[in-house]
């Protein structure tokens, strides 16, 4: 029969049948959900009305997700899928769907707030730097310089969480979060999947005015 999308083989209000007087049109009928999964990327195209195309995502692994609270946003690998509020079958299949909460890998959110704040995040007391990462942290700075970013660093507070969640070895992934995504040094953070456009002027710090202020 083909999933159809008409509301003319439901009944009336009163209760009544409707008499089909025509066949099922082109422009009625819908088609199956993509059932996202994690895995190595593969995306079908569809040819829809108009000549146009609609991109049925079967298979992802990565995704653009956004740390809400300090305005950032960064592609980044999903790990997996760890809630969702409709349907636990969706949990254990690791269907990618608006609202799941997944797992997804914190270091592009990790390596931007050293190199923007110059403060290690997430790490071991006395843990070794790696050459890149000590040119990014104790890198030697012009005055005016410095004076920058020690101005940021008055707005560089977060949750202690993050803090000690990367000093944990294979610290679990339900702690509290904050915001939407939380750097945990080697462990990964949460995100919920949403769909449209990212607000980047949401949850600023106390104390920043604009985004041009950071």
């Amino acid at each position: 029969m083909g999933i159809s999308r008409d509301n003319w083989h439901k009944r009336r209000k009163t209760g009544g049948k409707r008499k089909p007087y025509h066949k099922k049109r082109k422009y009625e009928l819908g088609r199956p959900p993509a059932n996202t999964k994690i895995g190595p990327r593969r995306i079908h195209t569809v040819r829809v009305r108009g000549g146009n195309k609609k991109y049925r995502a079967l298979r992802l692994d990565v995704g653009n997700f956004s740390w809400g609270s300090e305005c950032c946003t960064r592609k980044t690998r999903i790990i997996d899928v760890v809630y969702n509020a409709s349907n636990n079958e969706l949990v254990r299949t690791k269907t990618l769907v608006k609202n799941c909460i997944v797992l997804v890998d914190s270091l592009p959110y990790r390596q931007w707030y050293e190199a923007h704040f110059a403060t290690p995040l997430g790490r071991k007391k006395g843990a070794k730097l790696t050459p890149e990462e000590e040119e990014v942290l104790n890198k030697k700075r012009s005055k005016r310089t410095q004076k920058k970013y020690d101005e940021r660093k008055k707005t560089a507070k977060i949750s202690p969480l993050c803090h000690s969640a990367g000093t944990q070895e294979g610290s679990k992934a339900d702690q509290p979060i904050l915001g939407r995504a939380v750097p945990a040094g080697k462990a990964p953070c949460l995100h919920c999947i949403q769909t449209g456009p990212v607000r980047q002027d949401r949850r600023l710090h106390p104390g920043r005015k604009s985004l041009s202020s950071t």
